[in-house]
Formats: structure tokens, C-alpha cells, sequence
């Protein structure tokens, strides 16, 4: 015992793996990839750009597009992060493409909205426009990658529809006792 042989079990380091947040790209296709990095880039060039604004006869627009430009950065970049890292192995995958599909058409949405209110109330200068282009481009980034994944989701269910075709010929339709 004074070797130390009892404790050896329990004090030895085990074999496991240790847990990383190594960035992977194996979850997205190249084209969602792209989708998404373009609303990160989009929605952070249109919060940035209405940033700039020095004056506004009426603000309620520009804080309006305020709140959701940056949201929709933020948002964006977390499922991006979320989709790219191992975080990814951690959530159910159904539920992480219904939350994706979700948010992605709520924010592509609202962000739209948010873009036509700002357009409406802004005073035209160069900077409020810019904005307002970069907030119609990251609607429409979000909006189309929402159709990508409602389409997808389509395709997979039609898919599995035609495979679960009840067939007389397979053991499951055939009498127990024959």
C-alpha cells in the first residue's frame, strides 16, 4: 500500500475525449453557408450604416431598423456559430432546423418591414439609403434561405411519403400463422 496501488484507478486520468470547439463546416451545404454568411454580413453592414446617422426628423423608423438590424446580427451569427462549431452535436436536429426555419423567416420578415418603415421616414440622406439597401439585401438573404429549408423540408417529407408505401408483399403485411 505504500506504493500508492490502491488509488491508482481513481486517480489516474481517464482516456476520454475532451470536449473542443473546433469549427467544422460538415452541417451546411456550401449555398446555406453562403446564405448565412451573407445575413451576418448584411445585417452588420445595415446596422453599421444606420449607425452613422446624424439627425432624423422622424427616429421611429431608424429605431425600429435599429432594433432588428442588430438583432438579426446577432441572431444570425449565433445559428451560424451554432451550425459551425460543436455546439451543433449537442441540440436535437429536428428541433434545431425548426428553430432555424423559425427564426430565419420571422427575422426575414420583420427585417422587410423594418426596411419599408425606414424607407418611408427617412430623410433620403446618402447614409439612411445605404442602409436601407443593406436592409432589403439581408431580408432577402434570410427570406431566400428560408424557402431553401421549407423546399428541403418539403423534399424530405415527400421522400419519406413514397418510401413508406404499403406494400402487400412485405413480411409486416403477411398472416402470423403461415
Amino acid at each position: 500500500m505504500e506504493n500508492g496501488a490502491v488509488y491508482n484507478q481513481t486517480t489516474e486520468p481517464q482516456g476520454g475525449k475532451a470536449a473542443s470547439c473546433l469549427c467544422t463546416l460538415r452541417q451546411l451545404p456550401f449555398a446555406r453557408l453562403l446564405l448565412k454568411a451573407a445575413q451576418v454580413l448584411l445585417s452588420f453592414l445595415a446596422f453599421i450604416c444606420e449607425e452613422i446617422v446624424e439627425s432624423c426628423i422622424l427616429c421611429g423608423g431608424l429605431y425600429f431598423f435599429e432594433f432588428l438590424s442588430c438583432s438579426a446580427f446577432f441572431l444570425s451569427i449565433l445559428v451560424l456559430i451554432v451550425y459551425c462549431t460543436s455546439a451543433y452535436e449537442t441540440f436535437e436536429k429536428d428541433t434545431l432546423k425548426k428553430l432555424d426555419i423559425w427564426a430565419t423567416t420571422v427575422v426575414g420578415v420583420l427585417f422587410f418591414i423594418a426596411s419599408i418603415v425606414f424607407a418611408a421616414t427617412s430623410d433620403k440622406s446618402a447614409v439612411e439609403t445605404v442602409a436601407i439597401v443593406f436592409g432589403f439585401l439581408a431580408s432577402i438573404a434570410f427570406l431566400v434561405d428560408c424557402i431553401q429549408m421549407l423546399m428541403e423540408k418539403r423534399k424530405m417529407k415527400e421522400g419519406k411519403l413514397e418510401n413508406t408505401g404499403n406494400t402487400q408483399n412485405t413480411q409486416e403485411n403477411q398472416p402470423l400463422n403461415n
